[in-house]
């Protein structure tokens, strides 16, 4: 049973100042529920990538660039397991919750696509898109390890970090494969 300290619930008879967000009847009251929400919330986002990343390989013309989130693919595919293993660490079941975020994130990707011609003015577009993805991941990886950490446990909190370094990886390989190569060309055609 669920207890609450009468200063962080508002009751029904508390009026909400103007301009503060009402939360809703099951919002997280303590950090253990917000990180178990976050973690719900990159387990959807993370699923949803697996679906995204290849549509982006598809339409890359790098073969470095290619490589690059094909590799990511593979990673982002273990992290889900990481996650599966983080759920039963703290003794839930896997579940998704829609990302907002990454939801959006991904359409944003899709249009950028829309709006480039194929070849490397659409891979350097697709780098962009990427990479806003994976400073997503990256924030929210920091912010779920430090919950952890927080929270006292060391396990998730060790296999969040390994996560968290593979999205900086990817990050920085999308750097090199923009700076390297395609940005350098996509820059010639102007």
């Amino acid at each position: 049973m669920k207890t609450t300290d009468s200063k962080t619930k508002t009751s029904a008879k508390e009026t909400i100042p103007r301009g503060v967000t009402k939360p809703k009847s099951n919002a997280a009251s303590g950090l253990t529920e917000l990180f178990e929400e976050a973690l719900k919330d990159i387990y959807w986002a993370e699923k949803a990538l697996t679906k995204a990343l290849p549509v982006m390989v598809k339409n890359a013309t790098s073969v470095e660039l290619k490589d690059a989130i094909d590799n990511h693919l593979t990673e982002t595919e273990q992290q889900i397991t990481r996650l599966e293993q983080v759920f039963k660490i703290i003794g839930q079941k896997p579940t998704a919750k829609k990302c907002d975020a990454m939801e959006g994130l991904i359409e944003e990707a899709k249009g950028m696509l829309e709006e480039t011609e194929i070849g490397v003015v659409r891979d350097a577009g697709i780098i962009a898109a990427s990479q806003k993805i994976e400073h997503y991941e990256i924030a929210t990886y920091g912010t779920l390890r430090q919950f952890a950490e927080t929270l006292g446990l060391p396990e998730a909190a060790t296999l969040l970090e390994q996560t968290l370094d593979e999205e900086k990886g990817a990050d920085k390989t999308l750097t090199e494969v923009a700076v390297n190569a395609v940005n350098l060309e996509a820059a010639e055609i102007e």
